[in-house]
């Protein structure tokens, strides 16, 4: 019962970040939420939650939506996405998931302390996208090399959040497809999913608030905070 509780408080504020920035959440609470809940439940409640906060955030900021730049994510990240679901069960996960998270925590650090931007080929770029997607497919947690590349060229706040947000509506939807597939949704873990409606709904309106109290430079600080804990979390 204390662990469920703990889980609820886990999705209430890790969903507002959610809310914040349109990336994160999931990724900061899914070390905390396996070892209080346990992997299938975690996954499938991180992801319904993640699915209806970005679809909420993607109509209310349908005309900020850069579709050029969401076309080209969604393209890089998917093809990574399906690779990483099949490599999930034939890589040494704990070494990949260590390296992904160096890599995280030393771009965000250059980007707090060394803001001049150095330019990057679009090869490398499209790397970038897909690599985010293997991790995504592989732990729910690509949304940190995402924001690398997003940061890179989407400047406006509004912007960013706006076009962040239907990426994880999509990819999303597809990790349901494969969670429906593996047998994750069980009556134990949508009712998990239906108790957590209240701290979803709280969430998605602090979230809101907080956004819109926050200026550009704010809002790319918070980013790249998020970006060291996000790192930082995935060797919890």
């Amino acid at each position: 019962m204390l662990n469920e509780i703990l889980f609820q408080i886990v999705l209430f504020l890790s969903n507002t970040i959610q809310t914040i920035t349109g990336f994160a959440g999931t990724l900061l609470a899914m070390p905390f939420s396996i070892r209080l809940v346990g992997v299938e439940e975690a996954k499938t409640v991180l992801n319904l939650f993640t699915l209806v906060t970005c679809l909420i955030i993607t109509i209310q900021n349908r005309h900020q939506i850069r579709y050029g730049i969401l076309i080209r994510i969604i393209c890089g990240m998917a093809t990574g996405m399906l690779a990483g679901i099949w490599l999930f069960d034939r890589l040494p996960l704990q070494v990949m998931l260590k390296s992904y998270a160096v890599l995280v925590i030393l771009v965000a650090l250059k980007k707090i302390f060394f803001q001049k931007e150095i330019p990057v080929p679009s090869w490398m770029m499209l790397l970038v996208l897909i690599a985010s997607g293997i991790i995504h497919g592989m732990f729910l947690s690509g949304g940190a090399l995402l924001v690398i590349y997003a940061v890179t060229v989407l400047k406006d706040k509004q912007e960013f959040r706006a076009t962040i947000a239907p990426v994880w509506v999509i990819l999303n939807t597809m990790l349901m497809v494969s969670h429906y597939q593996s047998g994750y949704y069980t009556l134990h873990n949508l009712t998990a999913a239906a108790a957590s409606i209240l701290p979803l709904v709280l969430s998605i309106a602090l979230g809101n608030f907080l956004y819109r109290k926050m200026d550009q430079k704010q809002f790319l600080k918070i980013t790249y905070i998020l970006l060291v804990f996000s790192g930082v979390s995935l060797f919890v």
